[in-house]
């Protein structure tokens, strides 16, 4: 927390704004990127509830069964973290706590990310695996997962990291 107070600081005193404007600011930002994601893991998930009652779903191995369970939980769990600060603001509603809901809501949305990479991964999986068999599912999958580290994690940290020297 130490850390994001001194990232606080420095944004106050860079853009001459106040601690509640920016923590404004942030939050705004923060529930943006929230509407966007939350699109994507609502189709899939909603995608992954209806697939256990399709006729095919029977002729899953148990291979298919254990990624879909993998896939529909990690969705599930990226959902209820990607909401979760929903329900931490309606909580602390008026206590004056926006800087703990920033922080909360931040580190909510990147584990909620991680586990919607998971989920996107598994997905790809399941189906490749019933379209195309096993090999080229696991290359599909794990491209998935290549892709979505560079673009979603080590590209922005490589940045942040230039920037910070």
């Amino acid at each position: 927390m130490a850390q994001k107070r001194t990232d606080l600081e420095r944004t106050v005193e860079a853009r001459g704004q106040t601690r509640d404007e920016v923590l404004d600011r942030n939050l705004a930002e923060l529930l943006q990127e929230t509407r966007v994601v939350i699109t994507g893991v609502q189709v899939l998930f909603a995608f992954l509830l209806t697939l256990a009652f399709t006729a095919r779903f029977d002729d899953l191995d148990g291979f298919g069964r254990t990624v879909y369970t993998t896939t529909l939980m990690s969705t599930a769990s990226a959902t209820l973290l990607l909401i979760a600060p929903v329900s931490f603001h309606r909580l602390l509603f008026r206590q004056q706590r926006k800087e703990e809901l920033v922080t909360f809501a931040d580190r909510a949305l990147l584990a909620g990310l991680g586990l919607l990479l998971i989920g996107i991964a598994s997905a790809v999986l399941l189906v490749l695996d019933v379209a195309l068999g096993r090999w080229p599912a696991v290359v599909g999958c794990a491209w998935a997962v290549l892709l979505g580290v560079v673009v979603w994690y080590v590209a922005p940290l490589r940045l942040r990291r230039k920037r910070d020297w």
